[in-house]
């Protein structure tokens, strides 16, 4: 049966090769995109339902369930250009086998991305079916139960749409790319490159952390798969520094978050934006950049001054990889990001079919460098199974977004929501709506994947934050922003309680300080939404100042939570937090060509030499304090930390 699965899950990899570079086509056969869509995501249903098995219930059942719903989208498949001459029918021939298709859907998703998003599409579902009984606003337009059910079952609106479509073929691509890294040394080489450069620093583990999880966890679309990969390495090394547990796993939980908002790839969610835009690949990365660089600059600033306020010291040279030999050894990583690079940017190439030009590059190299042992051949169907399993809960979680938009689009549900946050905006104004759209997607993001995570909320929230004014880019990344701090925002921390396990910390107090650690992805999204310059649309001098401002306010807010000494009393410090708060979030309340945003950059610049000259005094300090014990003991005032 292993092998089986295995096959089967290779296969999904390999029908988006096919599919991607258009082999069908080549021997005169043509299909619709649908039909592809369709028997895609029938393989990943029954490869779900296979590969996460139920105790209890007998292998019988996975097997009829499964194939049940594998045949039910197969058919769909198989007659889905007649069934476009014919949508008027709504027969048993067609609903039954819809109905077969969708309970193995939800099934298999809620056994791999979790029972919140498979209770939210049923729940979808439900309103799609009865929501012409709901009161007020939200009454949906009266449709029968089949004509319902075929739409989100096989219209290009529904389940066979945009996302899915996304999903099978951009993402697909950075999948095997992914897989095809790992397989050829590529993540080896990332983490020996980052320790090279980053070990031998003060609190150097953490900082080797941050730096492996943003590089890391920009190809992955999963925080929790980021902090389970990399956090398995760092966590230990960190706690073996010295780091208290719960610093340790909320550092790595915050980097891994981090490389979901990155560019280039953004946890394989900026094609789904660019899609749901109708923009360019480029312009949305381009958009994310200066965002993302603030969230690592300002997470590295607090675990540096943490650091030197508490005597953490890096690992000894000797103990790290020579940087020589890590440049040298890179080329697994290097070489296939510069072919990417060069077919996405350079030639223009639809981003799935980039990167699996790259990945076949890397694969060339190493047969290359391997051609003796042969061991490049040998690994590509590992490679294969390796990201058919991958790419198992990102089709499952595109599927299930598909009802989502389905629904949304054919009952009017996001035309209510629209209306029911534009009250809020016109009895409170923008803040008040941004407030209480940051606080439904934290709560809607709860439990799943990255992509789930923005589909859901940007179909639901991001059209009343463009009715009220806010940059349509801007509202799209703010969503992503706050759907993805529901992995880092107790009490449901689902990144934070991960790294917690590896760190044998305890999770709310892991919880706590990763919340103060992220403290400016919790800011960042409200100064763009109301200062689109931080996003790369304004003038080059409203970007500096833009940029100044926010990095001297968060640097002053990161001293203040990362040390004890410095700001003399208590209400220094809390006076100092509330200065830096001022300052990074000057430009969201003027305009930053405005000449009182121009003197505030200017008063950033001159704070920054004044932090400066602080910092040397304190680290002076600290180096007449004892060095923490490298055996892994944490003496007292390294195990104490400022209050939240």
């Amino acid at each position: 049966m292993r092998v089986v699965v295995a096959v089967l899950a290779a296969s999904i990899p390999v029908l988006g090769i096919l599919w991607i570079f258009d082999i069908p086509g080549i021997f005169g056969q043509l299909y619709i995109t649908e039909q592809y869509l369709a028997v895609v995501l029938g393989l990943a249903v029954l490869v779900g339902m296979l590969l996460l098995r139920q105790a209890p219930l007998p292998m019988i059942a996975d097997l009829a369930l499964g194939f049940g719903a594998l045949a039910g989208w197969w058919w769909l498949a198989w007659n889905y250009q007649d069934w476009m001459l014919d949508p008027v029918n709504r027969g048993p021939e067609k609903w039954v086998p819809a109905i077969i298709a969708i309970i193995g859907l939800f099934e298999a998703t809620r056994r791999h991305c979790g029972l919140v998003l498979s209770l939210l599409g049923v729940a979808f579902m439900t309103y799609g079916m009865f929501g012409n009984l709901a009161p007020g606003i939200f009454e949906a337009a009266s449709l029968s139960p089949a004509r319902y059910l075929l739409y989100v079952y096989n219209d290009s609106n529904g389940v066979p749409g945009l996302v899915l479509g996304v999903g099978a073929t951009q993402i697909l691509g950075f999948i095997v790319f992914g897989a095809v890294l790992t397989a050829v040394g590529g993540s080896a080489a990332m983490t020996d490159l980052a320790m090279a450069l980053m070990g031998h620093r003060r609190g150097g583990p953490a900082k080797v952390a941050i730096l492996a999880s943003s590089l890391f966890g920009t190809l992955s679309g999963s925080t929790v798969a980021n902090v389970m990969s990399t956090g398995v390495v760092t966590i230990p090394m960190m706690k073996r520094s010295g780091w208290p547990a719960r610093h340790a796993a909320a550092i790595e939980a915050v980097a891994s978050n981090g490389g979901q908002i990155a560019p280039p790839v953004m946890g394989a969610t900026a094609f789904i934006i660019a899609e749901f835009l109708q923009i360019s690949y480029t312009d949305v990365i381009i958009a994310a950049l200066l965002p993302a660089a603030f969230y690592y600059v300002l997470l590295y600033r607090q675990v540096d001054s943490y650091a030197a306020a508490n005597g953490l010291h890096g690992e000894p040279r000797e103990a790290l990889p020579r940087r020589v030999d890590a440049l040298r050894g890179s080329w697994p990583l290097v070489l296939p990001m510069g072919v990417l690079m060069y077919f996405l940017f350079w030639l223009g190439y639809s981003p799935g079919k980039s990167a699996l030009y790259a990945s076949f590059a890397a694969i060339a190299l190493h047969a290359v460098t391997v051609w003796r042992s042969g061991g490049g051949v040998r690994s590509l169907p590992s490679i294969l199974v390796q990201a058919g399993e991958t790419l198992v809960p990102i089709l499952l979680v595109c599927a299930v977004a598909g009802i989502v938009i389905g629904t949304i689009n054919v009952t009017g549900l996001g035309f209510a929501l629209t209306i029911a946050l534009g009250k809020i905006a016109e009895l409170g104004g923008v803040l008040p709506l941004l407030a209480t759209t940051a606080l439904i997607a934290i709560v809607l993001g709860v439990g799943m994947p990255t992509s789930g995570v923005y589909v859901v909320v940007a179909v639901l929230l991001a059209p009343a934050l463009v009715r009220s004014g806010i940059d349509i880019t801007a509202a799209h990344l703010f969503i992503l922003y706050f759907g993805l701090l529901s992995m880092l925002t107790p009490p449901v921390a689902i990144a934070s309680y991960a790294a917690a396990s590896i760190a044998k910390s305890d999770m709310w107090q892991t919880g706590v300080t990763g919340v103060r650690l992220a403290f400016v992805a919790y800011l960042l999204p409200f100064v763009f939404a109301f200062n689109p310059s931080l996003i790369m649309k304004g003038t080059w001098l409203e970007i500096a100042v833009s940029c100044v401002t926010i990095y001297a306010g968060g640097h002053i807010m990161a001293e203040v939570l990362a040390r004890k000494r410095g700001f003399g009393s208590k209400l220094a410090r809390i006076a100092a937090g509330l200065g830096g708060l001022v300052l990074f979030s000057f430009t969201a309340l003027m305009p930053p060509s405005e000449p009182l945003a121009i003197g505030a950059a200017v008063l950033g610049i001159g704070i920054l030499f004044v932090l400066a000259w602080i910092a040397r005094r304190t680290d002076a300090l600290s180096r007449s304090l004892p060095k923490t014990h490298q055996n892994g003991a944490q003496d007292a005032r390294t195990q104490s930390e400022p209050s939240l």
